[in-house]
């Protein structure tokens, strides 16, 4: 089966120092980039994290502080990186939760500008837990019928992601699926607007979910005391919030998307502001009319005349 693209899917897949968004770092990244024409085109990169790898870590994927003692430093890749990547949607196995929120840390300390505004996120994990609810290896093993060599891998396991989609549409494609309320569709289809809608059902504002949209598509709060509370309502009962966030531990990408909030939410204040300072008081006084003075007229014998008749002289 060749996918439905109208531009690429880049599917990737990092290997870290830890599962930690804001901290951890990057140490290896695969990406396979397939093209609408059907064609597909992999880079894998080994990164210097710049911190040590914790020795649990490269027990899992096998990488080693001195595999990338002279590999490039994320800053030095992010650029090569960033141009890759220009155009294309994104994909990956619990990419939304943890892949796409790492990479745009590494390239927000980079200082790099990579925009995910306008790209399309598919979350193969999501599918399949939405679908089956079970692990990569397992996927691997039940839709292609494959045992994957050398887990754990980045390019491994990206390539296994990329034959577990294939077959992820080729089994769902138009079956249908009941929602929590009770609404049926259809949504794995060979398009990727549809398994982006499908794999983001939680609508996460930050990737790391510390603020969602809810169904009026209204940013909301999604932990602590103010969950559920909309964040400009947040921040006009307690403005001292945004910088208690903005210090605080979260990820760079959660502080960006509540910047963007807080200038909007500014805005709106000093529009409305400028409203009220421009709009006339609808209770004024009624403007005073100049008194109308008569001239004097000139004595003549008609006034003499009636001043004899009222006085008898």
């Amino acid at each position: 089966m060749k996918l439905n693209l109208k531009r690429p899917l880049a599917f990737f897949d990092l290997e870290t120092t830890g599962v930690n968004v804001a901290s951890d770092r990057i140490v290896e990244i695969s990406i396979l980039k397939a093209m609408p024409d059907g064609t597909e085109d992999i880079k894998t990169m080994r990164i210097n994290p710049g911190i040590p790898i914790p020795l649990e870590s490269s027990l899992i994927h096998g990488i080693y502080d001195e595999d990338v003692r002279h590999a490039p430093t994320f800053r030095q890749a992010g650029e090569e990186l960033a141009r890759f990547l220009d155009d294309c949607d994104l994909a990956g196995y619990n990419s939304n939760k943890f892949d796409i929120p790492v990479l745009m840390e590494e390239f927000l300390r980079a200082g790099i500008d990579f925009e995910i505004d306008n790209r399309h996120f598919v979350d193969v994990q999501n599918i399949f837990h939405q679908m089956e609810q079970r692990t990569l290896r397992a996927a691997y093993q039940f839709y292609c019928g494959k045992v994957i060599e050398n887990a754990h891998s980045a390019e491994a396991d990206i390539k296994a992601t990329y034959e577990v989609l294939l077959a992820q549409i080729g089994k769902y494609e138009n079956q249908d699926w009941e929602d929590k309320k009770g609404v049926i569709s259809k949504p794995v289809q060979n398009d990727i607007e549809a398994l982006h809608k499908f794999t983001n059902l939680n609508k996460p504002v930050d990737f790391a979910g510390r603020m969602v949209y809810n169904d009026e598509g209204v940013e909301v709060i999604n932990f602590g005391k103010h969950k559920g509370r909309s964040v400009e309502d947040v921040f006009q009962a307690e403005p001292s919030y945004y910088n208690w966030m903005q210090n605080g531990d979260f990820p760079l990408y959660t502080k960006r998307c509540l910047e963007k909030i807080w200038k909007r939410w500014n805005a709106k204040k000093e529009a409305l502001r400028s409203e009220k300072q421009n709009t006339p008081n609808p209770v004024q006084a009624a403007p005073v009319q100049p008194k109308v003075v008569e001239e004097a007229r000139p004595i003549d014998t008609d006034m003499l005349q009636q001043l004899k008749m009222k006085f008898g002289k």
